[in-house]
């Protein structure tokens, strides 16, 4: 059996997705596929990256992940991208390099890179990649075949700008990454960064211009009262700001409650003992 996911900007409103699963089990008839997500956001390949980063690591060895977000291949001199193949952790990823391999690694490296740089299969293929490129390159894999002898073995990808948590004094900025479907406001600062000021150090979690804050970090949502906001670090070890059971049908959970947005500022300020804060809180 062939682990494949998807991870695409589909949407469920059209035939895309039924035509990709179809190719699939036509070409890997004992293919076990795998939605990750057919939501992204049109183009967005950061979003695409974050939903898979999420979740790669819970799937065994072996396993094809083929991302179809911004799929369509660029052939030009300038600014060329190709369909290309990774092995990372002894995963395979299929995607166009528009980004997605920059970013997904961070300055991290693969275990090998391949990619499609001459068009192998008939141009036609190009006008559906996700399911006339991707899929075939995803054939080829589960059969065992040499990727060598279709593409071009490569360490060189895409980078791509990673918005990072950034510190200042005794300041931590971070960013809104994702919402998800609860309305849960997720960050980009993981449990690492935030106690990088120590486990046991005073702070406050400021958000929407610091109109609202949250000073403790919650074992789970359930250490609140229902509708209650939270601050916990999720699965992912990443800061998410919550309401716990906020997402109830007459309400659309903490992202709209407070009004946040992906790409807002959440702010964190340390208060370390004998800092100017703790001395003022003295008077």
């Amino acid at each position: 059996m062939q682990i494949i996911t998807l991870t695409t900007d589909f949407g469920l409103q059209d035939y895309y997705v039924a035509a990709t699963k179809g190719a699939i089990l036509h070409q890997i008839p004992n293919a076990n596929i795998i939605d990750i997500s057919h939501s992204i956001r049109p183009f967005n390949v950061a979003e695409a990256v974050f939903q898979l980063k999420c979740c790669y690591h819970t799937f065994p060895d072996g396993t094809i992940h083929i991302v179809g977000v911004d799929s369509e291949p660029v052939f030009s001199d300038t600014n060329p991208s190709f369909p290309a193949v990774m092995l990372y952790k002894d995963q395979y990823f299929i995607s166009n390099d528009n980004g997605f391999f920059g970013t997904f690694l961070e300055d991290d490296v693969p275990q090998a890179f391949f990619k499609l740089e001459k068009p192998t299969f008939n141009e036609e293929f190009y006008k559906f990649p996700t399911k006339n490129t991707f899929i075939p390159l995803a054939t080829w894999i589960s059969n065992k075949k040499d990727l060598k002898e279709i593409c071009v073995e490569s360490f060189t990808f895409k980078k791509a700008f990673i918005q990072k948590p950034t510190i200042e004094h005794n300041r931590m900025l971070g960013n809104v990454v994702h919402i998800d479907a609860y309305g849960n406001i997720i960050t980009n600062i993981t449990k690492n960064d935030f106690y990088r000021f120590g486990t046991n150090t005073p702070f406050t979690i400021y958000y929407v211009n610091k109109t609202y804050f949250i000073d403790t970090i919650s074992r789970t949502y359930n250490d609140v009262t229902m509708g209650e906001k939270v601050a916990v670090f999720n699965s992912s070890d990443l800061l998410e700001i919550a309401i716990n059971k906020g997402a109830n049908g007459s309400t659309g959970g903490a992202n709209k409650l407070f009004g946040v947005r992906v790409g807002d500022v959440i702010t964190v300020e340390f208060h370390p003992a004998g800092s100017a804060k703790d001395i003022h809180s003295l008077f």
